[in-house]
């Protein structure tokens, strides 16, 4: 006697994971683009000019992490 089974996984299970992880790599590469351009410009000011916009040096890499989350965020 021969018993045909079939097992078949939900078709949306693993595509979910990997959209998921995709969309969550483009997330974080879009992140850390924002943070290098931040970074980048902010590097680019004068210690004179920073100070104008009440930022010292010592402050970028915070500031743009921060303007990169909050961007991502919205």
């Amino acid at each position: 006697m021969a018993v045909a089974s079939t097992h078949t996984a939900p078709k949306s299970a693993p595509a979910f994971g990997i959209a998921a992880l995709v969309e969550n790599a483009k997330t974080r590469f879009a992140r850390y683009r924002m943070y290098r351009q931040t970074v980048n410009e902010l590097a680019g000011l004068s210690d004179r000019e920073l100070a104008d916009l009440g930022l010292h040096r010592s402050m970028i890499r915070r500031v743009a992490m921060q303007a990169a989350n909050d961007h991502i965020a919205q």
